[in-house]
């Protein structure tokens, strides 16, 4: 099979898809039976038999990409270029002062001033992931931290506690390991029991 099932497919992923069901197009045309076609585009018989089924009914523009699943996005291309100038702008334009970070409670609200459209955190999520943005962990520094004693450290005290205790001795076994026990209760020669 070429591709896995399921959905969460961007649009160069949805392309080829397509150009996939098209080439299928051509082998029908070619009346080419639907199990070659799956073998041939290394498919699945039961998706050449449905795209035989959907060329036969609409031609080969009915094996068109339907688009990505799910309703349309709630913000459209236009909107979407003026929420980036925004969040662009950094949180202190939007009139947070105290910490200068985009949360997604904040671009809800950044939505709802702009577009007056109420969305949930997920809606926003999914258009901030729209917009290339990933989630990010702030990095918290104490005001107090000292680069330079931290650099001296790593560099002179790291080393000696970095090293490893002395391992024991080549061929030595704990006296309750397995092995030790073996050895001890063993017969020797020369002693009774041996």
């Amino acid at each position: 099979m070429r591709y896995g099932d399921g959905g969460g497919l961007n649009e160069a992923q949805r392309e080829r898809r397509e150009q996939v069901r098209w080439q299928a197009a051509g082998l029908f045309a070619a009346g080419v039976p639907a199990p070659r076609v799956a073998r041939i585009l290394e498919v699945s018989d039961k998706s050449a038999y449905q795209w035989r089924r959907a060329w036969t009914a609409g031609g080969t523009a009915a094996l068109a990409s339907k688009g990505p699943p799910g309703p349309d996005p709630r913000l459209s291309d236009t909107q979407l270029q003026r929420l980036r100038e925004r969040l662009d702008a950094r949180p202190a334009a939007a009139g947070y002062g105290d910490d200068q970070r985009w949360t997604l409670a904040r671009v809800v609200t950044l939505i709802a001033t702009l577009f007056h459209q109420r969305v949930g955190i997920t809606t926003a999520w999914q258009t901030m992931q729209r917009l290339g943005y990933t989630a990010q962990m702030p990095v918290h520094r104490a005001i107090e931290r000292d680069e330079e004693e931290i650099a001296h450290w790593r560099r002179y005290q790291w080393p000696a506690v970095k090293e490893s205790p002395r391992e024991a001795a080549h061929g030595s076994v704990p006296p309750t390991s397995a092995g030790r026990l073996s050895e001890l209760t063993r017969p020797r020669p020369g002693l009774p029991g041996a």
